[in-house]
């Protein structure tokens, strides 16, 4: 009797132990069972579709020669193509850069623009601003690029801060020159000057 009466008290024991164990194990399995439900039924595959469908290109850059010689190039913070397969590249932020072969500069910033592959013809605008290596800095609504011939024309009017003084402007026209005479710039379209003596560069005696 004290035998069965010991074997008695230590199975009892034991289950006190091991019931306990075994329901938090089968509450467990359900927890886990109950998540992996959840989780299969709220994947994201609208999310996953668009993201895949979306052709966004980070940090393009788009650089070649004119027929002059000179380096022309256009960088920005994305770029997209044409949804349907057409040659235009829809550009985020653009920045454009001409470095002519005589050492002038000329630099373009602006809020968007696109570029037609075929026709290497591109457009900023969203105020685009300018700035050249002779001091002049302007700002439009925007600008052509011709990037064959390195010619950039401005879409309509403009203000300019030149060395001399203020200029306004119904068009201005960046060409390369004829037999290497540098970059030229071409005033058009109701040009006005407010000339400023103390802005003009001082000449050397």
């Amino acid at each position: 009797m004290a035998v069965a009466s010991n074997f008695h008290s230590q199975l009892v024991g034991w289950l006190k132990i091991l019931l306990p164990l075994a329901a938090l194990m089968l509450l467990s399995t359900l927890f886990l069972f109950a998540r992996g439900d959840r989780g299969t039924q709220t994947i994201p595959f609208a999310d996953i579709d668009a993201a895949a469908a979306e052709q966004r290109i980070a940090a393009p850059r788009f650089s070649g020669l004119t027929n002059t010689g000179d380096t022309i190039q256009i960088t920005a913070a994305a770029a997209r193509p044409d949804a349907a397969g057409g040659p235009q590249v829809s550009i985020d932020r653009p920045s454009l850069s001409l470095d002519a072969t005589d050492g002038t500069t000329l630099r373009v910033t602006a809020g968007s623009g696109a570029i037609d592959t075929q026709s290497r013809v591109a457009h900023l605008s969203g105020l685009a601003r300018v700035e050249t290596s002779s001091g002049y800095t302007m700002e439009t609504a925007g600008l052509v690029a011709d990037m064959t011939s390195g010619t950039v024309t401005s879409d309509g009017a403009l203000e300019v801060h030149a060395p001399y003084g203020q200029l306004e402007a119904g068009q201005v026209t960046f060409s390369a020159g004829q037999d290497g005479a540098g970059q030229q710039m071409n005033f058009t379209k109701g040009v006005k000057l407010v000339y400023t003596p103390s802005a003009a560069p001082a000449k050397d005696n």
